[in-house]
């Protein structure tokens, strides 16, 4: 766009508005059909097929849309995400109508455009999370109580009610723009007027149903989903790490946009003490969702995926964000010419819509392991949102190959992977989870607790037999045999069947056979292998010989073979049955069968054309026919 364009108070996207919505949209449909589903995602569909106003973490709505999407359209991934891609797809239009009748036409429509070029808002309804409705909800909050104030409308009034109310039955966090809405109510003298109009009133009591839902189910559980959003989730410890708040939002918005709201805020807050309430609206909106997360960011949870958080106070930013930077540009102009000016505003737009087509390209990443894995390396890709068809596909094989008549129950280590089956099954089982760990963390332990969906409900399903299924790749070694012990706790024995290796091995799986829950154990538990290997030392350099030793403990049924892998190729089988008997007093041993024969050493001619950097590993095979890797490091070969 020309230096005459921007004169006459055109920024340089205007026209590409339409463009921008269809491409993104294109993008997120596209990557909503391929990738499986998250975390989150998995658990508000599970929460779907069990309808309730209220669960341990959250309120119904994303359950609601997560179910309807299913019941419309099936059980898939793009179903699930289907009214959160309407929702998140229209957050553009819904700027528009907050905007249109605050500034001319063509400023409103840059304030759309602008919305995808904020990387976190163009990623919306790609999810199917929480914070696309809240959203939605909250720039509906926004537009219809900044048409109410100024209009004095029954009708908008109510608008806002309803927003409000659908809002809180989304997120507990939706209370920010509850508290905001008071704050510019009480903040303002020409406000102060609606106090005494039925129009408010009617908006608060609207408001009450929405309530509903969150106060009910928490006063009927020892305040659990109070508890765990602002108790258990959060160290409410200084954490020097909280500090970079500022620093990773600026990265996430794109440095100069992130410069550029906050340069809003400044315009905004500065009309606002002229007593300009309609800046002022909006001023406070996001002074108060972002000011919070900011001074709370070394005390709050920075574990789990918060960074998205802010979001809320960047939006109503945008509304004004064209104006703002009309007023950079004439500053810059003054300084380093209108060109330049021009080119750094250009810039600051591109790089923004830029940042959201990394943003979504790089999650749909996940959808191209095959593709991308041999150009990235190993360890580079996420997988959490892929190889849960495969997975689903593999039980479902499993079943049929192992239920034969009888009734076959499924178990899993965590919650997660079991909501992954239960959505993927096609003949009805039921599913369970032992989870101790995650379902806690995640604020969910009460949920499964009331749906009888955890050990105490598995243990009312006594006598049957069931298949039992452990995340692998996601537990280290310890953990493993934590949840084997745990496991096998659960059954009168279970025995190993095999294990399913995804994307060489970055996400794995066991699975076992269970007989007897309940029942009285009358076997070894298939406990999985922990070892060491002592040489070749980290970046060692060896030669044309390579001399590894090292010790391999299993509990459970004994170690069966240990084989040294270089570049994941086998080189040799190492001699497994060496006397350490330091080894087992150290790690205390008590029913290895091979103890105190633990270690293993090996002397290995090398192959010619294995020379450079190498990564050498060993693979461990147990008596259960369970294989475990470890002792993974890097070598130097030099023949």
């Amino acid at each position: 766009m020309n230096n005459h364009k921007l004169k006459k108070g055109h920024l340089p996207i205007g026209r590409y508005l339409l463009v921008g919505l269809l491409l993104i949209a294109a993008l997120k449909i596209t990557l909503a059909t391929v990738l499986d589903l998250y975390s989150d995602e998995i658990f508000y569909w599970q929460a779907s097929t069990r309808p309730a106003l209220a669960y341990s973490d959250l309120p119904f709505m994303s359950a609601l849309l997560s179910g309807l999407g299913a019941t419309l359209f099936g059980n898939s991934a793009l179903a699930v995400r289907a009214f959160f891609l309407l929702l998140g797809s229209s957050i553009p239009l819904l700027i528009y109508w907050v905007a249109s009748p605050l500034m001319p036409h063509r400023q409103a429509q840059e304030a759309a455009a602008l919305s995808l070029c904020l990387p976190l808002g163009a990623f919306l309804g790609l999810l199917a999370v929480p914070d696309v409705p809240l959203l939605f909800f909250g720039l509906l909050l926004i537009g219809s109580l900044e048409r109410a104030t100024r209009l004095d409308s029954v009708p908008f009034w109510i608008a806002a009610g309803l927003a409000a109310s659908l809002g809180v039955s989304t997120h507990y966090r939706f209370a920010l723009y509850i508290l905001a809405s008071l704050i510019f109510l009480v903040s303002f003298r020409d406000q102060h007027r609606h106090w005494k109009s039925p129009g408010l009133w009617i908006a608060l009591i609207l408001l009450l149903p929405g309530l509903y839902p969150s106060v009910m189910f928490n006063l009927n559980n020892q305040l659990s989903g109070i508890d765990y959003h602002l108790l258990e989730r959060h160290p409410w410890e200084f954490q020097a790490e909280g500090l970079l708040h500022p620093f990773k939002q600026a990265v996430l918005v794109t440095p100069l946009l992130y410069g550029a709201l906050f340069y809003t805020l400044f315009m905004l807050l500065k009309k606002a003490r002229r007593g300009d309430s309609r800046h002022g609206l909006f001023a406070i909106f996001a002074l108060v969702n972002l000011g919070i997360y900011l001074v709370l960011a070394p005390w709050a949870d920075n574990t789990r995926t918060s960074i998205h958080w802010p979001l809320s106070g960047y939006l109503p930013l945008l509304i004004f964000l064209p104006e703002a930077l009309r007023e950079i540009h004439q500053k810059l102009a003054a300084r380093i010419g209108l060109q330049r000016a021009s080119r750094a505003i250009t810039f600051t737009i591109a790089l923004g819509f830029t940042g959201s087509l990394v943003a979504l390209l790089g999650v749909g990443s996940q959808s191209m392991h095959e593709q991308l894995r041999p150009i990235l390396g190993k360890g580079v890709l996420s997988n959490k949102m892929a190889g849960w068809r495969e997975l689903s596909e593999h039980v479902n094989e499993l079943i049929e190959r192992e239920a034969g008549s009888n009734e076959l129950i499924v178990v899993t280590d965590n919650y997660y992977t079991g909501a992954q089956i239960e959505l993927g099954l096609e003949t009805t089982h039921s599913v369970y989870n032992i989870d101790t760990d995650k379902a806690i963390r995640d604020g969910r332990a009460v949920q499964y607790e009331l749906w009888g969906n955890n050990a105490t409900g598995l243990a009312s399903e006594a006598g049957k037999n069931a298949l039992f299924i452990s995340e692998d790749s996601t537990q280290t070694m310890p953990d493993k045999i934590a949840t084997l012990a745990r496991a096998c706790s659960q059954f009168a024995n279970l025995e190993f069947i095999e294990q399913l290796m995804l994307f060489e091995g970055e996400k794995s799986f066991s699975f076992y056979r269970g007989q007897q829950i309940g029942g009285a154990p009358t076997g070894p538990c298939p406990l999985p292998t922990l070892g060491w290997l002592d040489l070749p030392q980290p970046e060692q350099e060896v030669s044309d010989t390579l001399i590894v030793s090292g010790w391999v403990i299993n509990e459970g049924l004994g170690v069966r073979s240990v084989e040294v892998l270089i570049n994941d190729q086998v080189v040799g089988t190492a001699n497994y049955g060496i006397p350490r008997a330091d080894v087992v007093e150290a790690m205390a041993v008590k029913t290895d069968p091979n103890a105190p024969d633990v270690g293993f050493d090996g002397t290995l001619a090398l192959p010619s054309i294995l020379k450079g950097n190498a990564e050498l590993t060993i693979r461990v095979t147990g008596n259960s026919g369970e294989i475990q890797t470890f002792g993974a490091r890097q070598i130097m070969i030099r023949h």
